[in-house]
């Protein structure tokens, strides 16, 4: 799944022509391990993803003078895309071996890599399907914990799990923005605990105008340019 976000006029995701498009594009690789037998439950599925794309901008590769931190920047400087492909087997092998991060949810696995071009993807990652990322919950959610940051998903979309992996990574990401230094060591430190749920439809319309950060898909794949797919709820924002 392709997706792309920002809040700014030269938001990473508005989906009018910016100053981003401008610039050499990059993605970043997230792999979700499907195995035939024992899918991940879809929250656990989005959850996970999200804080994959939160370790992968805190990492101290990613910073400074770090082995990925040139890589992050050129992402960060261009459309904020990131892709979403689904493995088992001897393909989440592959992908373990090479330079990534995997994290580990309730029982989903997602590993995130470094980075790469849009069109130079490594071959270990470019075979694998981005479609078929259709996850269930055997049972609702619980409700989310309202001290802990919430990523709100638009009661209004239909996403398949692999989109709304993208979506709610998206959502991370600008909450991490928005932070301060003290309060994104606070959150790593802490192991960047997050849930991911639905809004309720009247929730909804108040959270799209409450200023906190509001993802706004480019409209690459499966919903239309400008869609509103979700708002991050950290405490530090409210």
């Amino acid at each position: 799944m392709s997706h792309d976000v920002t809040p700014s006029t030269d938001s990473p995701f508005r989906p009018e022509p910016t100053a981003r498009d401008q610039a050499p594009q990059f993605v970043l690789p997230l792999v979700v391990r499907i195995e035939k037998a024992a899918p991940p439950a879809r929250t656990d599925a989005l959850e996970t993803a999200a804080r994959a794309v939160l370790v992968m901008l805190g990492d101290e590769r990613s910073v400074g003078d770090g082995e990925w931190a040139e890589a992050v920047r050129d992402w960060q400087d261009a459309r904020i895309r990131k892709v979403v492909r689904r493995a088992r087997g001897a393909e989440w092998r592959r992908a373990e071996a090479l330079a990534g991060i995997t994290v580990t949810g309730k029982a989903a696995e997602v590993r995130v890599f470094p980075p790469v071009p849009l069109d130079g993807w490594p071959k270990e990652l470019a075979r694998l399907q981005v479609s078929g990322t259709d996850l269930d919950d055997p049972e609702p959610p619980v409700e989310a914990d309202p001290t802990a940051p919430v990523l709100w998903l638009s009661p209004d979309l239909d996403m398949s799990a692999g989109k709304a992996m993208a979506q709610a990574g998206h959502g991370a990401q600008l909450a991490w923005w928005e932070l301060s230094d003290e309060e994104r060591a606070a959150w790593r430190d802490a192991g960047f605990p997050l849930a991911v749920r639905t809004a309720d439809p009247g929730r909804w319309a108040e959270l799209t105008v409450s200023g906190l950060p509001l993802v706004r898909d480019a409209g690459f794949t499966e919903i239309a340019p400008g869609s509103c797919t979700v708002v991050a709820d950290h405490p530090a924002l409210r």
